[in-house]
């Protein structure tokens, strides 16, 4: 009888099961997607054209929104979702234009965004083209009658209005670790500021609003306007990469470049050694370089020193000054990597400036937000691990005596002194060396007399050095990534200025003298930044710097490269 039972209960859960899987595996009714929006809606009667236009704004809207963003092959909203806020909350009803005209507003706006060079950016993000051909249209009277086309350009002017105010603000480099500028912009923010322009109709003011707040960037910007008058149309060149990682393919881009300033028939046509060297000597002769025939660095960043390019390098460093906090101390320090600079700011006014000396490519100098803490007169400097083992071991085993002559001593966990030529070098190695390598304070110290000391996590300061002919050299990225400064004791006046009773004129010039050992501190913190910005208006004209860790050419590759203007 159990059994019986039992084998009841197994056939109905089995019927159970099998049904509960036919309804899983069952499809659910399917949403018929939002139609797509007409190409054309031709109304004869005026008086119901904005009618017809809220129509097809709400429609188009649907679908938009329904396919990411995009209407068609040649249209995609970047804020689809605030633009559907904008005409949702106005019951679909246009904003931009009524009675078969453009209202005032949107001229001010589309005029806005045909001057997007100005600022770095580029009009076709912000549909420029197509707003163009669409405001033609509409002054033909059939295009004039078309409430669909009518409603594209609405579409696409809040669009522009909203990716513009984002740009502006925001910029379009991606937020890093160094920063500092708070992003507060929520989507409530940003549809007040639509309802803001409706009821000031003030484009450029609110635009201008939400730039950064900094002198240099204003400079940059003005002498950006002004270079643009003064350019040719920018047209896109084949940028050489350097120094030739591919040879196949640096050789195909140098053909491709010298084809484009008139001095090859054909970029695909083959050319031997002998050929290629005649036509990059003819392009050195135009422009007065020496004439070598050969690809250097010199003629390199001639080839790429177009105004395609360099407007790109603007547009990074504009955007750069979008990561900085809205306002910066009344003092600080601001190292400039590329331009191989350091100043410090008081109040608004250059004070102080000095040539500095930074890391190798391979070493490169940190970007970095600090505050300098100290200074130390006759400095010891304990040296990191990495260039101990990458560079000082292979010589130390070679001999000992590379040790006595860099005037470097191995200490233990103590800071006892140890025989170097008791130390079995061999079997050291990054997980296996319980010492330190230190260099003794004094004149031939690599930190020079003086090291500043500001907080970070990569172990790199400000200093002296005892290689100071360096600074005669134009391209100074020499170092293992701390930053060697020329005018350091201008730099240590600066910080101790307003504590004369602890440090008379001269105190620190007597200390070094007599190669005394002080730390230096009490004064007022000031900030660091350590940055890296290849352009600045200067002399009134755009100075732009190597980019010598080649930040700006992975930035253009990745975000400007496929643009046009």
């Amino acid at each position: 009888m159990k059994k019986c039972i039992n084998s009841g209960l197994f056939w109905s859960l089995l019927i159970v099961a099998i049904s509960c899987l036919a309804c899983h595996g069952r499809s659910k009714p399917s949403v018929k997607p939002p139609e797509k929006p007409k190409e054309k809606d031709i109304v004869e009667q005026p008086e119901a054209l904005n009618v017809r236009i809220g129509r097809n704004l709400q429609s188009a809207l649907e679908f938009i929104l329904a396919s990411g963003g995009v209407l068609n092959d040649s249209i995609d909203l970047a804020k689809d979702s605030l633009v559907n806020d904008i005409y949702k909350k106005r019951d679909y009803q246009p904003v931009w234009c009524s009675q078969e005209k453009w209202l005032p507003l949107s001229d001010s706006l589309f005029e806005f965004l045909g001057h997007a060079k100005e600022y770095g950016l580029f009009p076709a993000d912000y549909h420029y083209r197509i707003l163009k051909n669409i405001r033609t249209q509409t002054e033909d009277t059939l295009g004039q009658k078309d409430a669909a086309l009518w409603s594209r350009g609405e579409l696409l002017l809040t669009d522009a209005f909203f990716r513009m105010c984002y740009d502006l603000r925001r910029g379009r480099l991606p937020y890093d670790s160094v920063t500092l500028r708070k992003d507060t912009m929520t989507t409530r923010s940003f549809l007040n500021l639509f309802d803001t322009l409706q009821q000031a109709g003030d484009v450029a003011g609110l635009m201008h609003a939400l730039e950064p707040k900094h002198p240099a960037y204003d400079s940059l910007k003005s002498g950006l306007k002004t270079l643009l008058k003064s350019m040719e149309p920018l047209k896109s060149y084949t940028y050489i990469p350097y120094p030739a990682y591919n040879s196949a393919e640096y050789y195909n881009n140098v053909k491709r470049r010298l084809f484009e300033e008139g001095l090859l028939n054909s970029p695909f046509d083959y050319l031997d050694t002998t050929a290629m060297k005649l036509a990059i000597g003819r392009y050195q002769r135009t422009k007065g370089l020496p004439e070598t025939g050969k690809l250097n660095a010199t003629t390199v960043n001639s080839l790429n020193n177009t105004g395609w390019e360099k407007f790109k390098r603007i547009a990074i460093t504009l955007d750069r000054y979008k990561l900085l906090p809205d306002s910066m101390p009344a003092t600080y320090i601001w190292v400039n990597i590329p331009a191989f600079n350091m100043r410090i700011v008081d109040s608004g006014t250059v004070v102080m400036e000095s040539n500095v000396i930074v890391g190798q490519p391979k070493t490169r100098t940190p970007l970095l937000t600090s505050n300098v803490s100290n200074f130390i007169t006759y400095p010891q400097w304990t040296v990191p691990f990495s260039i101990i083992f990458s560079e000082m071991m292979p010589k130390i085993l070679v001999s000992r005596d590379y040790l006595k002559k860099q005037n470097l001593m191995v200490v233990d966990k103590n800071d006892s002194v140890m025989n170097p030529d008791s130390l079995k070098w061999k079997k050291f190695n990054k997980d296996n060396f319980p010492y330190l390598i230190k260099q003794r304070q004094g004149d031939d110290n690599s930190l020079g007399v003086l090291k500043f000391n500001f907080a970070n996590r990569y172990s790199v300061y400000l200093h002296d050095t005892n290689a100071r002919w360096l600074f005669s050299k134009e391209n100074r990225a020499l170092s293992h990534g701390c930053v060697r400064v020329k005018d350091f004791m201008k730099l240590a006046d600066f910080l101790v200025r307003n504590d004369t009773l602890r440090f008379p004129p001269d105190t620190l010039r007597s200390w070094i003298s007599r190669r005394e050992k002080h730390v230096v501190s009490g004064f007022p913190k000031v900030p660091i930044f350590i940055r890296y910005f290849t352009c600045e208006a200067k002399n009134g004209s755009i100075k732009i710097y190597n980019d010598v860790y080649g930040e700006d050419r992975v930035l253009s590759q990745r975000y400007f490269d496929n643009k046009t203007l």
